[in-house]
């Protein structure tokens, strides 16, 4: 989680809007081949989710960040 962390931290908010719309339809694709089919690697739902709650955690931050700078 320490390397998609850091991935994420170097990004600007405008690209982590976008990767969390693709994380989301991602997630959702998955939900769906998971009723179809069973996937290979069956935890890459779960994967997905974090990857998505890491996401949300350090865009919120940067949101927080900004806000802190505008009020100085």
């Amino acid at each position: 989680m320490k390397k998609i962390a850091e991935k994420y931290r170097k990004m600007k908010l405008s690209d982590l809007s976008r990767k969390e719309q693709e994380l989301r339809k991602e997630i959702a694709k998955l939900k769906l081949e998971l009723k179809v089919s069973p996937p290979k690697d069956t935890n890459l739902l779960g994967k997905k989710r974090r990857e998505l709650a890491v996401l949300l955690t350090i865009k919120r931050e940067k949101e927080f960040l900004e806000v802190r700078k505008k009020a100085k």
